[in-house]
């Protein structure tokens, strides 16, 4: 399996980097000054945290920076990738090859004084304790998705952002891609009038759920520091249903396929239709234990009135759920695509488009061949990983920023306390200033989580 997602984020990457390229204004640094200043003709050191899987590919798309340290728990990954970098003749290969290499994050940012930013690549549970120390060192950061594993986290990330002035981002790529613009822009050209609901799924989980701890005790490859890969989660065994690929399942390592295709799903219509944060959220699941997330689930969020924007009802399905077909959907044409989609609800009419934005459509095809499309108003992105470091060098936003992505989290978030919360069969109602379920207060428990002796968040 590991092979598998290692070749799929290789594939990914070297199919989609040369697509995007960053055009910086080189600007003496005496010009624009100031103390740590990174002017746009000088390089970043950049220090990789995850460098297999999704990490090789985050690697890549910063390697033509100085990649100055990496750092992964499991040696056995570590050399995976560095193998991979030669055979696929990896741009600045000599310069991976080169680069120390940490299994403690903690001792390569001490180590290491000359890091000006990081990627952090790992399980979601250890996303937060990694990137604020990072962070508390004023390091950028650049996070895959989702951002956190708690609601807590997630504002915490978005505040220390802001107080050590850093510019961030969150890896949801497809944010960066020309086809969210475009939705964007028909949203708001009103290609579909005001829009009251949405609906989204994935075809995930694609990875075990609904199944129990499991109670064999296989021997720990001695290249896998367990302890470090277990970070603030509770101390368990080492098993292969937790590491390097399967820790999506489990409530004490991942967030579920809400979590992991959230990210890029949601995003869409959040992004399009300004929606803040639910003041209700209700789930039905199958059934599922305390150990991992259901096999499939429904989630109901209720968003309120933005302004002039009316209030907007939105559906998260997973497991294989789907929406019901559009009346005016032509027979035999799928929903979305393989992965998932998005069907925004207008008053004017309807809009799909399947996973991370792709192949946008008004529906029925009619519509769209008589919509007269609007002009391109939003700047256009080099790609996710190239506008964070435009952003450090010359100051150009990240669209993705932790202002944002830590709103879209907490929105996925608390979809995953709704599935816990599915049993009392009543709909949790939220306030967001207060970061309070005011209906249930048991379920305040899942906004935060304890920490392991040792881990606790750098606030």
């Amino acid at each position: 399996m590991k092979d598998q997602q290692a070749l799929l984020a290789r594939r990914e990457f070297l199919g989609t980097s040369a697509l995007t390229t960053a055009a910086f204004t080189i600007v003496p640094r005496h010009v624009l000054g100031g103390p740590g200043y990174v002017s746009p003709s000088d390089k970043l050191n950049i220090a990789c945290v995850g460098v297999n899987g999704k990490g090789y590919s985050d690697m890549a798309s910063v390697g033509a920076e100085n990649i100055v340290a990496l750092c992964d728990v499991d040696e056995a990954l570590m050399a995976e990738t560095l193998y991979y970098t030669k055979k696929d003749n990896l741009p600045h290969d000599d310069m991976i090859q080169r680069a120390p290499k940490y299994r403690d994050f903690r001792k390569m940012l001490e180590q290491e004084k000359s890091i000006d930013a990081i990627t952090v690549s790992t399980p979601d549970h250890t996303h937060a304790v990694i990137a604020l120390t990072a962070m508390r060192m004023g390091k950028h950061a650049f996070v895959q998705k989702p951002l956190t594993q708690t609601v807590q986290e997630a504002r915490l990330m978005a505040k220390v952002a802001k107080e050590m002035k850093l510019v961030t981002q969150m890896g949801n790529q497809a944010h960066a891609s020309e086809e969210a613009r475009l939705i964007n822009e028909w949203i708001w050209d009103g290609a579909i009038g005001e829009v009251t609901e949405v609906h989204t799924w994935t075809n995930r989980p694609i990875w075990p759920q609904n199944i129990p701890r499991p109670p064999e005790l296989p021997a720990l490859p001695s290249t896998l520091d367990w302890d470090l890969w277990l970070g603030p989660a509770p101390m368990r065994p080492y098993h292969p249903a937790y590491a390097p690929f399967n820790w999506r399942g489990w409530w004490d390592f991942g967030t579920g396929a809400l979590g992991d295709m959230g990210a890029h799903i949601i995003d869409q219509p959040y992004w399009a239709l300004e929606l803040g944060l639910p003041d209700t959220i209700q789930a039905s699941s199958t059934p599922f234990n305390d150990e991992t997330y259901p096999q499939a689930s429904k989630v109901h969020y209720h968003f309120p009135g933005r302004g002039k924007k009316p209030a907007v009802d939105f559906t998260w399905y997973d497991g294989g759920l789907l929406p019901l077909r559009p009346d005016d959907l032509e027979p035999g044409r799928r929903l979305g695509n393989e992965s998932g989609g998005v069907i925004f609800v207008g008053t004017k009419g309807k809009l799909m488009c399947g996973a991370l934005a792709e192949s946008p459509r008004l529906i029925p095809e009619t519509k769209m061949k008589e919509y007269k499309l609007p002009p391109k108003t939003m700047p256009r992105s080099p790609g996710a990983a190239e506008e964070w470091i435009a952003g450090i060098k010359n100051g150009t936003p990240t669209m993705s920023n932790f202002e944002y992505a830590a709103k879209l989290t907490e929105m996925m978030l608390l979809g995953n306390i709704a599935i816990r919360m599915a049993h009392k069969n009543t709909a949790l109602k939220y306030d967001s200033a207060k970061m309070a379920f005011t209906n249930m207060p048991e379920a305040n428990q899942y906004l935060t989580r304890e920490y392991r002796a040792g881990w606790n968040l750098p606030v």
